[in-house]
């Protein structure tokens, strides 16, 4: 279980920035209140899916899609995001503890093909160098391509002693 934290709006337009120009499907794991999900649909990204396990933020994710005119357009899910399938999405957004991301790490590597970008706020993936960031203090977000992030770890390994 993680509290929920919204995102501010710097927050939102720091993701949206390193998101800008992409395509493909955009999940957000722990959506919260939807509110990057509906902003990344408003910028282009298909589909804009949410999940999210805390019902009263589903209903909250509903309502503010609906005022934003994307009722319909956007999805918010109840699913456990360990148990989701990752392996179409080529936008990611998260915004989780720090005692997640080790193994939420493990996760995207498994899945996400080598096209995705991972972008965290407020905390970053301890083991791996981001591809850019955008923001200082508690606006700043970090961006991760998984090919390089493969490459990074490919190359670790094999300078590891064995």
């Amino acid at each position: 279980q993680v509290p929920f934290v919204p995102s501010s709006a710097q927050q939102v337009a720091n993701v949206m920035a390193l998101l800008e120009g992409r395509a493909g499907k955009m999940v957000d794991l722990g959506s919260g209140d939807g509110r990057l999900v509906i902003e990344a649909y408003k910028q282009g990204l298909r589909p804009a899916v949410g999940y999210e396990l805390n019902p009263w933020l589903l209903r909250l994710s509903s309502y503010r899609a609906w005022k934003a005119g994307c009722s319909g357009k956007v999805s918010f899910l109840k699913q456990d995001l360990w148990k989701v399938n990752l392996s179409d999405c080529y936008n990611v957004t998260v915004f989780l503890a720090p005692s997640v991301k080790p193994p939420l790490a493990a996760k995207l590597l498994a899945e996400l093909p080598d096209e995705a970008r991972v972008v965290a706020g407020r905390f970053p993936f301890p083991s791996w160098t981001p591809t850019s960031t955008v923001g200082k203090g508690l606006d700043q977000v970090w961006a991760y391509d998984m090919k390089e992030v493969r490459q990074a770890a490919q190359t670790s390994a094999e300078g590891s002693p064995v």
